[in-house]
């Protein structure tokens, strides 16, 4: 018999986040959160994003022993102003008992018609800016800190559950050169000439940081027509300002700005810290810090994470100045391989950037939806 209940302790709480270390112990693929991210990123009082949105947890139960999680999330903003009449869950993990994932999915079908809502979605976040998708895709690789990683029999259990994919996102490995494209160079260098454009270069994060409101302001602009778009709001901005840019290193990241000061362009790319999390295995303390240090220190490998482009400057070659100063960087720091950023599969204008990069897809994921 499986039993689901609903958690609302600190220590529950920390049951429905510690779950997947026990489902996910023997695979050398699944790369875990830190888990005193996770716990803040679902506690209603300290994430901001609940200003605008609701969310459940659930844990399942046989035998007394957890078999699964999920979260059922109602965000307002994308149904009241978006006129999207969807119930999102995520967090789903469990094991291979369809019957469990059934269980589960059901509470996100009684909340939907509780707010009479429409259809089911995910697994997704509360908005845009969290992990989204089911891997179908790349189950022998690992995933990266803004991704989530399955077994194949999620998607199958979805399938089979009268689910269909809705939005699907494809991951790329690129191969870097030992030394910049001549034509990159070139095209780059008439980029700038022609529209007066120039590179700001940051020295420490704090430079960084009056930049960061027009990086998110760029970011609603360049991705509002896609269609799993919410818009990202300050108060959002701001929380995400503080949690995530103790991660960026100022040199990873490029900013394009026109002749007047106004930012027209952005992309932040980041070592690698697939090896690191796992190593760290959810913990920064005792050691945790070390490996994401040593990380970011020394390391072949990096992942691209946003790119942001005025929509006034899409398709004028800006990318090429973006490639120029992320190759420079890629080869001072001895990085060969990067990743790319889950892309919507739709998106080809972002595909068609790695063109020239021997671009290998190497995962894919999506959401699944159901009307309820």
């Amino acid at each position: 018999m499986i039993t689901i209940k609903q958690i609302s302790s600190k220590s529950d709480l920390k049951k429905f986040i510690t779950f997947p270390f026990k489902l996910y112990k023997n695979s050398e693929y699944w790369v875990p959160s830190l888990t005193k991210d996770e716990m803040e990123t679902l506690d209603t009082k300290k994430n901001p994003v609940f200003k605008n949105a609701e969310a459940w947890y659930y844990l399942a139960y046989k035998k007394d022993e957890i078999v699964g999680r999920i979260a059922v999330i109602i965000n307002h903003l994308e149904i009241n102003e978006q006129g999207k009449k969807k119930v999102r869950f995520g967090w789903l993990d469990m094991v291979d008992d369809i019957e469990v994932t059934k269980a589960l999915l059901e509470k996100a079908y009684e909340k939907g018609r509780e707010h009479n809502l429409e259809y089911a979605e995910g697994p997704v976040g509360y908005s845009n800016m969290e992990k989204a998708g089911v891997l179908t895709m790349g189950f022998e690789e690992m995933n990266t800190m803004i991704t989530w990683y399955h077994y194949p029999y999620y998607a199958q259990h979805l399938e089979q559950l009268g689910y269909e994919k809705q939005a699907t996102w494809v991951e790329y490995r690129l191969k870097i050169p030992d030394s910049i494209f001549e034509k990159v160079a070139k095209f780059s260098k008439i980029v700038r000439d022609r529209y007066k454009l120039s590179v700001i270069r940051f020295k420490d994060k704090k430079e960084i940081l009056p930049y960061v409101d027009a990086m998110f302001g760029l970011l609603n602009k360049t991705y509002n027509t896609l269609q799993t778009f919410v818009p990202i709001q300050q108060y959002q901005i701001d929380y995400y300002k503080e949690k995530y840019f103790s991660f960026i290193h100022p040199d990873y990241i490029c900013c394009i700005k026109d002749e007047t000061g106004k930012l027209i362009a952005f992309s932040i790319v980041m070592p690698s810290f697939s090896k690191a999390l796992k190593k760290a295995n959810g913990k920064l303390f005792p050691f945790g810090w070390t490996h994401i240090l040593k990380a970011q220190k020394k390391n072949d490998t990096a992942a691209f994470y946003l790119i942001g482009i005025d929509p006034e400057y899409q398709g004028k070659g800006v990318t090429a100045i973006i490639f120029e100063e992320m190759q420079n960087l890629f080869n001072a720091k001895g990085i060969h391989t990067v990743e790319t950023n889950p892309e919507l599969k739709e998106n080809t204008a972002v595909q068609l950037l790695w063109k020239d990069y021997n671009p290998v897809q190497h995962k894919e994921r999506s959401t699944f939806k159901k009307d309820i």
